[in-house]
C-alpha cells in the first residue's frame, strides 16, 4: 500500500472531500510520521503507537476531524497534542502561503504537546517538509488544556485526545467565526464561536481516542 492508495481509499470512503485536504494527504506522507518499526504499517487506516503511551490517530479520523475544521490558506490554528507531527504537517500545509507572500515570522499552526520527547519527535518530523525552517509551524512543550494565549486568536483549534469538556481557554483564545474540533469520550464535537460567549454545537458519536494529558482533567 502507498500513501496515493490511502488518499484513493479516504476519498472513495466519503472521509476526504475538500481540495486542500485532499492536496495535504497527498503530499504529507504518513510514513514520515510512524516509528520506524511500523513503517509497512504506515498506510494503514488505524492508530499505531508512537511511544509514551500515545498514538498517531487513524487516518479515517484525522480526515473526518480536518474536513470539520475547515482550515483555509492564512489560518491561524491551535494544534493540541502534536504526538509525532502528522496532523501539525497537514494543517501547516493547508493554512501556510509562499515565503513571498508572508508578511511576518509569524506562525500558522502553534502544536503544543505535553510529552518532551514527543515534541522533540514532532519538531524533526515537521522539519522533513520545511515547517519549521520558514517558521510555518512552532512546536511547544506544554499543557494544551491551557491553549496558546501567545498566539490567539485562533481561526481554528483541533485537540488530538479525549477531554470530558470542551476547555475554556479554547473557547476565550477562538475567534468569533472559528472552530473547535475535539473528542470528548467516544465522541467528535465541533464548536463554532458565534458571538462573544456564544457557540453552536455538532456531536458526532463512535470514536476512540487516548486521553488528554493534562493537568487540568
Amino acid at each position: 500500500m502507498t500513501n496515493n492508495t490511502l488518499v484513493k481509499k479516504l476519498i472513495d470512503d466519503g472521509y476526504l472531500k475538500s481540495q486542500s485536504v485532499i492536496e495535504a494527504f497527498s503530499h504529507i506522507d504518513r510514513a514520515d510520521f510512524v516509528l520506524p518499526e511500523d513503517k509497512e504499517n504506515a498506510y494503514a487506516d488505524m492508530p499505531l503507537s508512537i511511544g509514551h503511551g500515545q498514538t498517531i490517530s487513524q487516518p479515517l479520523t484525522v480526515a473526518f476531524m480536518l474536513e470539520l475544521l475547515t482550515p483555509k490558506k492564512g489560518d491561524r490554528v491551535l494544534d493540541v497534542g502534536a504526538g509525532s507531527g502528522w496532523q501539525t504537517a497537514l494543517l501547516a500545509h493547508i493554512c501556510g502561503v509562499d515565503s513571498s507572500e508572508k508578511s511576518n515570522n509569524a506562525p500558522f499552526v502553534a502544536a503544543i504537546e505535553r510529552i518532551p520527547e514527543l515534541a522533540k519527535m514532532a519538531e524533526q518530523n515537521i522539519s522533513k517538509y520545511g515547517f519549521m525552517e520558514n517558521c510555518s509551524v512552532m512546536v511547544v512543550n506544554g499543557d494544551g488544556a491551557r491553549g496558546f494565549p501567545e498566539m490567539a486568536p485562533f481561526d481554528c483549534i483541533i485537540c488530538a485526545a479525549s477531554a470530558p469538556e470542551i476547555m475554556t481557554a479554547w473557547k476565550e483564545q477562538l475567534k468569533i467565526g472559528g472552530r473547535i474540533v475535539a473528542p470528548l469520550e467516544n465522541s467528535i464535537v465541533l464548536l463554532e464561536k458565534t458571538g462573544a460567549d456564544s457557540f453552536e454545537r455538532k456531536e458526532f458519536f463512535g470514536f476512540s481516542f487516548v486521553p488528554l494529558v493534562s493537568e487540568m482533567v
